[in-house]
């Protein structure tokens, strides 16, 4: 198994993404919101890069039965239906829906794996499910949203964990660049826990603008065995 993490988007070379099964992990919010979604029955996820091409997708898909959803700064964009908050994405609301999404850095992630054969999203909270669908994987690449194509903790301990669950399945020795070693080390010194997520960049950020309630799902290990897989430009549920 070749196993590459790279821990911004800035990092990640298109010719590797093209080659490889890649898994987009944007812990706080959206990877974490989009597995919350699909287990609560949205029929699928359109990750936009732009809040310009969230509303032109919305309309072409039909406001009846889609919601526009996404975020600024944390903030739910004007106009939108829905912000970022895994709170937000009930069954109520979402079940039966379908959702375009556009924010600061999650959805701009799969903006750069639709030449992928394969894209998959992780979170904390679906992490053993991601981990039993990549058994068998020859080429893997974990990307890491981070924050403004910058290093974010949160996402690099997510990678390393989900590293970790995969190569505790077997098969042969894996080949690992520098920024899945990194992510390993990482995942043997800390756990995913809301104190570690709340001392977090991301998390005071959170914190900041009176969403810090996320966070205690954002950490829920496993909370889900949902599967979020790109199938049409849109992520489906699909299980581990």
């Amino acid at each position: 198994m070749r196993a590459r993490v790279f821990f911004s988007v800035a990092e990640a070379d298109p010719a590797v993404l093209q080659e490889a099964t890649v898994v987009v992990i944007d812990v706080v919010r959206a990877t974490t919101t989009m597995v919350e979604a699909l287990a609560h029955g949205a029929r699928g996820i359109y990750p936009t890069a732009s809040i310009e091409e969230a509303v032109k997708l919305t309309a072409s898909l039909g406001r009846e039965d889609t919601l526009l959803c996404g975020e600024r700064k944390g903030v739910k964009i004007e106009g939108f239906d829905l912000g970022n908050s895994p709170s937000e994405y009930a069954a109520t609301v979402v079940s039966g829906k379908r959702l375009v999404m556009s924010t600061t850095n999650g959805t701009m992630a799969f903006s750069v794996t639709q030449e992928s054969p394969r894209v998959l999203a992780c979170a904390f909270t679906n992490l053993a499910a991601v981990a039993t669908a990549l058994r068998g994987t020859e080429d893997l690449v974990v990307l890491c949203a981070g924050w403004q194509e910058r290093f974010s903790l949160d996402d690099a301990l997510c990678a390393g964990h989900l590293l970790r669950k995969v190569l505790d399945q077997g098969g042969p020795e894996a080949d690992l660049n520098d920024g899945a070693w990194a992510a390993l080390s990482l995942s043997g010194a800390l756990e995913p826990t809301l104190d570690f997520l709340e001392g977090t960049a991301a998390g005071r950020a959170l914190e900041a603008i009176g969403l810090a309630d996320d966070l205690a799902v954002c950490v829920d290990v496993d909370r889900h065995a949902v599967v979020p897989e790109m199938q049409d430009q849109a992520l489906v549920a699909t299980g581990g």
